[in-house]
């Protein structure tokens, strides 16, 4: 389940991610070097066992996330908390909700934290009560006075919202509640993810005091066939620009992002559409009948946005899970990490949302590399020199000329099974070409991730490709390749590529952050100093390298 959090003058990097793991950024030299080759070093990752979670208060951002203390798988779950002041080096408090109370006695599950009026956060969070049922409720700071939000106090009248005889709502899908907003008729509202049959939904609560909640007789939205929506979030963007807005802000000048974490599928999905706030329904477009467009095409889930009042963007973050056996995550002693935060906003096209990381990461870049541009002829690679290549940001950017070479695409196919059939081994007139990371010396073992152009119905299709097939010599790990379709002219356009390698974790963002693709790697001879970062081209077209920039990382702390 999943926690997270609301924007009024608080920035909640509230952390509790849907029933997953999550992270802690770790310095000490045992955890990031040749005993712990696949410990990240600048993303949350947690010092040992297993997490999943965002709240801004008193100047720092505070992270709430799922966390069993007991071991590197789920259970026994708590949420764990750390602070920052700047999104990438974190501290970890003491837990600050735990099972105490009958309406959570057999587990703290997802939620998420709302600033209210007067500067005052307070948490909705799922609870599993003894009977085993998926209940709403309610915890609220002890001390306001105190920054770090060291210690909150349940209600003693938890549970807010519950399965009843009356409502006829599943115990067993009914969790985790959203950052609540306000309406212009001063009512607050929240949505739980449920389901009833097959079709998934986001319950609407509302309450005039934010202590007494009252179910509203539709909800927000629902699909036919999508399943449980674990981890709703909804929220709006700007029509124009850039910046972020308070999640309770309405209007000509936004539009607004529904998004489900849906279980039957382990991928986050939204819609863009309109809020009708008189009749309370979200209203998707045309295009969004259903849930089409993912966040991120590779392992990614349990999302959470969050508006930084601060900055003034809305900052998302997500979980990523690992992709090594059970016994593997047992072994090292940890499982599961958080994305780099993430700015989102729509794009010029109003089709999709745009993500790129936060501007605080470029501050660990150290010992930049630049290559001056040239054209890459088919079948040729070039390393990147100079940089720490299992803690490394790479820019990148290709322009293409020969686009009558394009290979025809003969029908629709989802990018996934395209990327598993057309991998970085096999060539075509424009592609692929792009990096290889954790390439072992004699490429035994690389991860691809690459372009590749086709023609489609008279239009030309960027395709982006992550290619894990060859990632790794150990077998036991999932391998899985993952794809997408960019949103980009390559008649207009240069094709522009941003991955950030971080020891067991490849993040990266084809079109300047409209198509992102992040995935999970565990390679045995291109680990620590044994690993190389390539660019490579092997279509059969030469393709021009218009920049290159790439950066060592420094690693993230945690005191």
């Amino acid at each position: 389940m999943t926690m997270f959090i609301s924007t009024i003058s608080l920035f909640t990097l509230f952390s509790a991610l849907c029933a997953t793991p999550s992270a802690h950024p770790h310095t000490s030299s045992s955890h990031h070097s040749y005993d712990q080759p696949y410990r990240t070093a600048y993303h949350f990752q947690p010092p040992k066992n297993w997490i999943n979670g965002p709240l801004r208060f008193g100047g720092l951002y505070h992270l709430f996330y799922q966390y069993n203390p007991k071991g590197a798988v789920w259970g026994n779950i708590v949420w764990a908390h750390s602070v920052s002041k700047d999104l990438v080096n974190w501290t970890p408090l003491e837990p600050a909700i735990f099972p105490s109370q009958p309406s959570d006695i057999k587990g703290c599950w997802s939620g998420s934290a709302t600033v209210l009026p007067g500067n005052k956060p307070a948490i909705l969070y799922t609870g599993i009560n003894q009977l085993n049922q998926q209940v709403q409720n309610l915890a609220m700071p002890k001390n306001l006075s105190d920054p770090f939000l060291r210690e909150w106090v349940k209600s003693p009248k938890n549970p807010k919202m519950a399965p009843t005889s009356a409502n006829k709502i599943n115990s067993s899908s009914f969790r985790d509640p959203t950052t609540a907003w306000l309406g212009q008729d001063g009512d607050w509202r929240v949505l739980v993810g449920s389901k009833r049959g097959t079709r998934g939904m986001a319950l609407l609560y509302r309450s005039k005091d934010f202590l007494d909640w009252d179910e509203v007789k539709h909800p927000l939205h629902s699909t036919l066939g999508s399943g449980m929506w674990e981890c709703p979030d909804f929220f709006p963007v700007l029509k124009n620009g850039q910046k972020g807005v308070d999640t309770s802000v309405n209007g000509d000048h936004v539009r607004h992002v529904l998004k489900a974490s849906l279980d039957d599928k382990k991928h986050d999905y939204y819609m863009i559409g309109s809020y009708n706030a008189a009749k309370d329904k979200f209203i998707p477009d045309k295009v969004f009948d259903d849930f089409i467009i993912r966040y991120d095409f590779g392992k990614y889930y349990a999302s959470k946005t969050f508006f930084d009042d601060g900055k003034k963007r809305r900052v998302l973050l997500g979980w990523v899970n690992e992709s090594s056996s059970v016994a593997d995550d047992i072994k090292k002693g940890w499982s599961g990490i958080h994305t780099i935060p993430r700015a989102i906003w729509l794009h010029k096209s109003g089709k999709q949302l745009v993500q790129w990381p936060v501007e605080e990461i470029e501050k660990l870049r150290a010992k930049p590399v630049k290559l001056a541009p040239q054209d890459l002829k088919g079948g040729n690679l070039l390393q990147i020199n100079g940089v720490t290549a299992t803690q490394a940001d790479v820019e990148v950017s290709f322009e293409v000329s020969e686009l009558r070479k394009a290979e025809r695409l003969k029908y629709w196919i989802d990018p996934q099974i395209l990327c598993s059939r057309k991998g970085s081994s096999l060539r075509s007139g424009l592609g692929p070409f792009g990096l290889l990371v954790f390439a072992s010396e004699g490429l035994q073992e690389f991860t691809s991730v690459f372009f590749r152009i086709f023609r489609y119905q008279h239009k030309y299709l960027v395709f982006l490709c992550s290619d894990q097939s060859r990632s790794s010599l150990n077998k036991n790990n999932d391998l899985t390749t993952y794809g997408t379709f960019v949103d980009v002219d390559p008649l207009k356009e240069k094709l522009s590529l941003r991955t950030l390698i971080d020891h067991s974790v490849v993040e990266s963002f084809g079109g300047e952050g409209r198509g992102c693709i992040t995935a999970r790697v565990y390679p045995t001879l291109a680990i620590n100093d044994k690993a190389k970062i390539y660019v490579f081209n092997n279509g059969t077209s030469e393709v021009k390298i218009t920049r290159l920039h790439a950066w060592s990382m420094k690693k993230a702390h945690i005191k």
